[in-house]
């Protein structure tokens, strides 16, 4: 098992993980990434029209190994006319 540690990017700013994940191989990190995005998208949107939200997740040497983000977008349509 390796340790992989899961950076979160929000509106609140970087929140650096200084305690990691143990997961059984590097295939196991989408789905721990996909938990935190929607947990995280879960308690914040929507908090205004435009919110993006990344994880960056760094190995057992702290080098970066991927970042996925989560985009929101809310235009209304009623104000454009």
């Amino acid at each position: 098992m390796a340790r992989y540690y899961f950076d979160l990017h929000n509106g609140e700013g970087p929140t650096r993980d200084e305690h990691g994940t143990e997961l059984r191989s590097r295939e196991d990190i989408p789905k721990e990434v996909t938990r935190i995005l929607l947990d995280v998208a879960r308690d914040e949107l929507p908090a205004g029209d435009r919110t993006i939200i990344a994880v960056t997740v760094r190995n057992e040497s702290g080098d970066p190994v991927t970042v996925a983000s989560l985009v929101f977008s809310n235009e209304w349509l009623d104000v454009l006319r």
